[in-house]
């Protein structure tokens, strides 16, 4: 598919239309909802990975909604008729949601798939025909400015994103809007950005097909749109892809190596008001003769902390494939598709690039006068999305540390977080574990060991006792010093503090 090939797009001018389509299709049980209970769990699933087929044979009726479900998802002609009697269609022909197709027939100009907000939304997320994750075709579009939907790395950003009220947001990048959509139901003031102004016309009409307020749309790169201007957050699901030279819009940052990652996250901090978020996803380059770690500790701005959580790493191959496979390369002439992962292999190679890693980078504007915390870790498990609540905290327990000494701290009372179990391991019949583990059930599902001091001091933190008093009882009972206990202990209350199994308690 060439640039010149993308469809032309609604108009953003329409409000009465764009008004009119959504309660059509909210009338139609358009909705994440009404197509879960159409489809069924197996045919709504095989639409993710981009089949069709279970998709069409669920919609073979004609009710208003498997109507909407072939004219939008699975991107089929449909008789005038059938869609008249759903949508206003002669203003969507009019305006541009959609266009004829033969004598009798209408088709869709564009994908609009439901997508439900983190309160029970009815949102629409509007990309490129085809392009939409579980689209009717899948990714694999090679024009320069197509418009991909929602993806998983979409939905993770979304996720893992601080959902505080704010006066002010920018999402860095928007693509399709669906970051945009999330910031407008707790930031006053929304800016959305992209280098591709198809991708900003598609934001605008997200928005406005949601029924939320608007976003200011800049056209430009990185923070070169916003100027100086600060933010409490940022978000950006950036064109992180590593890659020779920078043919997709949406997903090649055109810079060396991993160097637009780098400079964003380097810029953010300027444009941070104090105690404002910075998040992103990113890939990063593991380069022969250096640590991966020291490398993204180099890339966080004077005056932030930073949590920076490793989720993947794939070698230079994987990675190849991936993003070939990605714009559909794999389906071109056997030896063009050679030639271009050649391509791919010799930038890495030069480089001395033996793997890429994937992840999530979250920036906090910290205090004047305060030494930033910095945490790079390598976390490939099962979480619990949404995180932006455990992100929060993760800041709010850092600030806590700060201000506690190990004195302040065995003075403080505790309480054990929700959902953590204690495991046991050792041989079986041994009369002692070998170690403790203690483990979360909720959000970063983090799993440490203990010894069994630390073991049994988490078990006892209910909020009652301060830990020196609950230190000098276990000193009793097993009889060690108690002024040696609380010398050695504070450690292990701390990281146990940091990683979110205690969290202080009021009294």
């Amino acid at each position: 598919m060439s640039s010149s090939s993308l469809s032309k797009l609604p108009s953003t001018d329409r409000d009465d239309v764009t008004a009119r389509l959504r309660e059509s299709l909210l009338g139609a049980e358009f909705t994440a909802d009404g197509l879960l209970e159409l489809l069924g769990a197996p045919a709504y699933a095989a639409l993710a990975r981009s089949e069709t087929v279970p998709a069409l044979r669920a919609t073979r009726g004609d009710s208003p909604l498997e109507t909407l479900v072939r004219l939008f998802l699975l991107q089929q002609p449909v008789e005038h008729a059938r869609v008249a009697a759903v949508l206003p269609v002669d203003a969507c022909l009019e305006s541009g949601w959609l266009t004829r197709a033969g004598d009798d027939e209408v088709a869709a100009t564009v994908d609009v798939r439901p997508y439900g907000g983190p309160e029970g939304e009815d949102w629409f997320i509007v990309s490129d025909l085809g392009c939409a994750v579980g689209g009717a075709g899948g990714i694999g579009s090679r024009a320069e400015g197509v418009v991909l939907g929602v993806g998983g790395a979409s939905t993770t950003l979304s996720g893992i994103t601080v959902r505080t009220p704010v006066e002010s947001a920018l999402d860095l990048g928007t693509g399709s809007g669906i970051q945009a959509l999330h910031a407008t139901r707790h930031a006053t003031r929304v800016v959305a950005t992209d280098l591709n102004p198809r991708a900003l016309h598609f934001t605008a009409l997200t928005l406005a097909l949601s029924g939320t307020s608007a976003a200011v749309l800049r056209e430009g790169s990185l923070f070169e749109p916003v100027g100086d201007q600060t933010y409490d957050l940022i978000v950006s699901n950036p064109p992180f892809v590593i890659s020779p030279g920078a043919r997709l819009t949406y997903r090649d940052g055109g810079m060396s190596g991993d160097d637009l990652c780098r400079t964003l996250v380097q810029e953010a901090g300027a444009r941070l008001n104090e105690g404002g978020y910075a998040q992103f996803l990113a890939n990063w380059q593991h380069v022969e003769g250096e640590e991966w770690t020291d490398r993204l500790r180099s890339w966080v701005p004077r005056g932030c902390d930073a949590w920076i959580v490793q989720r993947e790493m794939q070698d230079i191959t994987q990675y190849a494939e991936l993003w070939l496979r990605d714009a559909g390369d794999h389906r071109t002439d056997p030896a063009e598709y050679a030639a271009l992962y050649d391509a791919w292999l010799d930038e890495f190679e030069a480089r001395k690039v033996r793997g890429v890693g994937f992840g999530w980078i979250t920036l906090r504007k910290a205090p004047e006068g305060v030494e930033p915390s910095i945490t790079v870790e390598e976390w490939p498990h099962s979480v619990e999305q949404p995180l932006g609540d455990t992100v929060r905290a993760h800041f709010d327990r850092l600030d806590y540390l700060r201000t506690h000494d190990d004195a302040a701290l065995l003075g403080a009372h505790f309480k054990l977080a929700g959902e953590v179990v204690q495991e046991q391991v050792g041989l079986p019949g041994a009369e002692d574990p070998e170690h403790v583990v203690l483990r979360q059930h909720r959000g970063m599902r983090r799993a440490t060991k203990v010894d069994t001091i630390g073991a049994g001091f988490a078990g006892v933190c209910d909020g009652t006792l301060s830990a020196g008093r609950i230190l000098d009882a276990i000193a009793q009972l097993v009889g060690e010093d108690p002024v040696l206990l609380r010398d050695r202990t504070p450690a292990q209350i701390r990281m146990l503090v940091e990683q979110g199994f205690l969290e202080p308690a009021q009294v």
